[in-house]
Parts: C-alpha cells; sequence; structure tokens
C-alpha cells in the first residue's frame, strides 16, 4: 500500500501520470495551490461536480451511489436545507452577541434530545473545535490534564485534538498527558475489559504525577474499525473514569444525529450520560457547525470565569441550516430508516462474508458498517485487500472507503435516507469486485 501520510485511502501523487490529462492537470494544479498536506481519495480520483440524495455526479454526468458521506447526514443538497439557508441568508447573518431568538430556538430543540441532565449548548464551527473546547472545559474544571483515548483514535485537527489522535500516524506525536487503550473486544465481556484497560491507563496517569482530566470516545470507534459492541458496555467506563475524578466526553461527531438508528445519540445505546458532549459533521448537513452540549454544574465556572467567544460558531446561517435539519430527520423518519436498512445492510454484507475467507467479522450499528478483511490461511490484517475492494467498487460506481489500525476494514456510512434499492446497489457490486479480486 503506497505512504498517503496516513490517510488510509489516499490518492498517490506519484501516480499522476497515468491519469487522464484533464484529471492530472487539477491534480497538478491542486498541489501547486494547495500543497501536499491535502489529499484526495480513490487510486483514480473522482471528479464531483454536483450532488443529490445519496448520489454524486462527475461531469461526464455519471452517478456514483454515495456510500460514505455522513456529513450530508440527510442527503446532499436537501430541499429543505438549501431553502433554510438561502432564506436566512437574504435576512441576517451575525454572531451570537445580539439578541436574537433563532439560535434559542435551535438551542432549545437540540437540548431536547438530550438527557434532562444535560442542559447547556455552545457552538463551534467544527467538530475539531468542539473537541478542543470540550478539553480545554475538562481541564479546568477536573484541575487536571491527562486524557485517555483509544490507540487508533481521530478526534480532530487543532493542535489539541491532533495530541489525542492517534490514527493521524506517528508523525503527530501524542500529548505527554495523553494515555491510549485498546479499542473494545466483541462479545458481552467487552464493557468490564474495556473499564480495566481505562482504570489501568488513569493508573499510569498517576503515577508520572499526572491528574486526570477525561476520557473521550467515539461510541461507535469508527477510526479503531468499527466497533459498536454490545448495547450497555460502556457503562463500567463511566464509572471508572468518574471514580478517578475525571469526565466522559462522548465524540458525537461520527455517532450522533440518528446515525445508529436506535436514537439519536451514539451514546444512549448504552444507557450512559456523559459530562460533555461533542458533535459536528452532520448537525447542518455540511455548513459549518458543531457544539458542546454539557451538564450545567460542569461548565458553570468555566463560563463564569473564561471569556469564550466563536465569531462564527453558531452564526445565523449554519443555525437555520441546523434546525432544518432536525426538520428533516423528524419529518422522513430517517432515524427509523437508519435502523431498518442499516439492520438489511449487515444481514446482506454478513450473508456475503460466508461465502469468502477474506472476511472475517462484520459489524455495525444502524447506518455504519465495518467489514473486515483477513489474509485466508492467517487470519492476518489484510488492508492491501481492502484498499483494492475500495477502489474496485468505486471503479463500480459505489463510493466508500477504509478505516482501522491496519486499513483493513471496509467503512460503509452513506447519507440517512439510503434505502435497500441502494443497498442492493452496493452489495451487488461489492459481490463482482470480490470476484474480480479472487481471480487476480
Amino acid at each position: 500500500m503506497p505512504d498517503t501520510a496516513y490517510m488510509v485511502n489516499g490518492f498517490d501523487v506519484e501516480t499522476a501520470d497515468t491519469l487522464d490529462p484533464e484529471l492530472r492537470r487539477i491534480v497538478e494544479r491542486r498541489s501547486r495551490l494547495l500543497g501536499p498536506a491535502y489529499k484526495l481519495f480513490y487510486r483514480n480520483p473522482v471528479r464531483i461536480v454536483r450532488a443529490e440524495g445519496v448520489h454524486l455526479y462527475d461531469t461526464g454526468g455519471q452517478a456514483y451511489l454515495d456510500a460514505y458521506n455522513n456529513v450530508p447526514s440527510v442527503g446532499h443538497c436537501h430541499p429543505r436545507v438549501v431553502e433554510a439557508i438561502a432564506r436566512q441568508a437574504a435576512t441576517l447573518n451575525t454572531h451570537t452577541r445580539y439578541a436574537n431568538d433563532l439560535i434559542l430556538d435551535y438551542a432549545e430543540r437540540l437540548l431536547a434530545t438530550f438527557p434532562a441532565q444535560i442542559g447547556h449548548v455552545m457552538f463551534t464551527c467544527t467538530g475539531s473545535e468542539a473537541v478542543d473546547l470540550a478539553l480545554r472545559i475538562a481541564r479546568f474544571q477536573t484541575g487536571g490534564e491527562g486524557i485517555v483515548i483509544t490507540a487508533n483514535a481521530y478526534h480532530g485537527v487543532t493542535a489539541a485534538a491532533a495530541e489525542i489522535s492517534p490514527s493521524l500516524g506517528p508523525a503527530v506525536p501524542l500529548g505527554r498527558p495523553v494515555r491510549t487503550v485498546p479499542p473494545p473486544a466483541d462479545g458481552e465481556s467487552a464493557g468490564p475489559a474495556f473499564a480495566a484497560h481505562v482504570t489501568d491507563a488513569i493508573a499510569d496517569l498517576k503515577r508520572h504525577g499526572i491528574k486526570p482530566a477525561a476520557f473521550i470516545a467515539d461510541s461507535l470507534f469508527s477510526s479503531d474499525g468499527i466497533r459498536p459492541g454490545p448495547a450497555g458496555f460502556l457503562r463500567p467506563v463511566v464509572d471508572a473514569v468518574h471514580q478517578a475524578g475525571g469526565l466522559y466526553i462522548a465524540d458525537e461527531v461520527q455517532p450522533g444525529f440518528a446515525r445508529t438508528g436506535e436514537a439519536m445519540w451514539g451514546f444512549r445505546r448504552h444507557g450512559i450520560v456523559p459530562d460533555l458532549v461533542v458533535m459536528g459533521k452532520p448537525m447542518g448537513n455540511g455548513m459549518p457547525i458543531a457544539g458542546v452540549a454539557a451538564r450545567p454544574e460542569i461548565v458553570e465556572e468555566f463560563g463564569n470565569t473564561i471569556r469564550y467567544f466563536n465569531t462564527f460558531g453558531g452564526n445565523s446561517v449554519c443555525v437555520a441550516a441546523a434546525a432544518a435539519v432536525l426538520d428533516v430527520i423528524e419529518a422522513e423518519g430517517l432515524a427509523e430508516n437508519a435502523r431498518a436498512v442499516g439492520r438489511y445492510l449487515l444481514g446482506v454484507l454478513e450473508d456475503i462474508a460466508q461465502g469468502t475467507p477474506r472476511i472475517n467479522a462484520v459489524r455495525g450499528a444502524g447506518l455504519y458498517a465495518g467489514v473486515d478483511f483477513v489474509r485466508p490461511g492467517t487470519g492476518e490484517p489484510d488492508g492491501d485487500a481492502a484498499i483494492r475492494v475500495v477502489n474496485g467498487l468505486r471503479d463500480r460506481h459505489v463510493l466508500i472507503s477504509a478505516t482501522g489500525p491496519h486499513g483493513s476494514t471496509l467503512k460503509i456510512r452513506p447519507p440517512l435516507p439510503f434505502a435497500r434499492a441502494h443497498v442492493d446497489q452496493l452489495t451487488a457490486a461489492l459481490t463482482d469486485t470480490l470476484r474480480a479480486l479472487d481471480q487476480h
């Protein structure tokens, strides 16, 4: 697998000569203007010019089934969201320091989706900013520094968030007060075993004179290979963190906004109430809005002591988009759709897995599924095969990606309006790709 600076499905710029002239021109221009940090997807990048629903379209009008993007969670260019953005942009777009009901109406609706113990929300532009803010609050509230994360976690790209994102690779060092634990295993013993790892990590922090501040996790453990585990297994982890004086931060950027199908928030599958909740990506269906929801007692002293302001966080246009997202989730029954179609997706993927020794596990919750590829005979993770499948699907006009520490887990994470017919198209393309893989 080429080194793409730890983006599993990154385009290798050294192969630009193999592209058609027009795409090569764009790739070279992109490299010249944006620099090497900006990566493209796929061995043969896709040039997308428009989108609608669960489809993306290239310059020739070819439709690609989007089974990857959770940012436009209610569908690309949803007319209700588009109309809300346009109407608000033509009316008022300003920051949060003027009195206005718009942000309050949205905050009230958003907080109503959380447990009653969570009563405040602070707005940012991106999930990374929200994680950064949550870490600041946790460290201020506890007086500690130590953060516990999973071994291949991803929580963002600000300096503070990158220090707790080992999936960015060894060139991005973890912070000194950061400890990692293995991701949760499958099965009924997942909770106690995972809590024991967290307890050991906290003990190691204390041994080195570092007071713990927080444990943070995405409840789907997306970057660790998509490990939703049995519902409820995170309860002993919350207890372990609280006993050590730390806070539990639920990173809902991936599992939030009805993704799991069982509830609006991934943590609710486990019957827990976090101290802080981070949200982003799907919140505005592509508009830059994110936030931190919190127990009021956690942010009271922070808010009275620290002057926090984000110029664009919670601006009027983004709030209008976010409110429209809530409207669509409710009006179109997207949580139920994620549950029902997600169950169908997992069933079909499990059937495919039964027919090939290359796949040894299928996991998922709602419309978020992972498929583990291994080398037949050894059971070792096979990232090369997974990436070949990702690119084979791209050639068949179906877009997914890969994840996990070895890049060996297919990541299937479509917009929430995904239907059974779309699952059938995806799985037919997957079956055809696997057949071609076996022939080479």
